[in-house]
């Protein structure tokens, strides 16, 4: 790419005048993002607890801080979360109940497959789900 000398010599002063503005841009949009994905974490985990209001107090929010990582290409961050989207949501509370409440991990040390360890304890998973989206709360035996 051919640039004039002249505009190059230009556009570099008025680059390094402005970085700071730039810079003070930068941190209000990471705090204002912060913020934004703390909500989400909110309104997810009031939907779990909407959808399971059986499920031990506070888990919704340990739930929907795993499933809502950034970066993370956990369920609840793709877009079909940003709707709270019921089988995005069940599909967190599966996850954590296969990794929290059943022999899952055990299965994998064991050297069982994960699709063999998951069919194993599938109606585990899905009597604590049905469990949960009871009215009343359950404990963790």
């Amino acid at each position: 790419m051919l640039v004039a000398l002249e505009a190059l010599d230009q556009a570099e002063p008025e680059c390094l005048a402005d970085a700071d503005a730039r810079e003070r841009r930068r941190e209000r949009a990471a705090v204002s993002r912060e913020g934004e994905d703390q909500r989400f974490i909110e309104k997810f985990a009031a939907r779990l607890k909407e959808l399971y209001p059986g499920m031990p107090k506070g888990r919704e929010v340990v739930i929907a801080a795993h499933a809502c990582q950034k970066y993370s290409g956990r369920v609840g961050r793709p877009a079909s979360a940003k709707d709270l989207d019921e089988q995005t949501v069940r599909l967190a509370a599966a996850a954590h109940i296969r990794h929290a409440e059943t022999s899952y991990d055990s299965l994998l040390m064991q050297g069982i497959d994960r699709s063999e360890a998951r069919i194993m304890i599938r109606r585990d998973v899905e009597a604590i789900l049905d469990a949960w989206a009871q009215s009343k709360t359950v404990a963790k035996e």
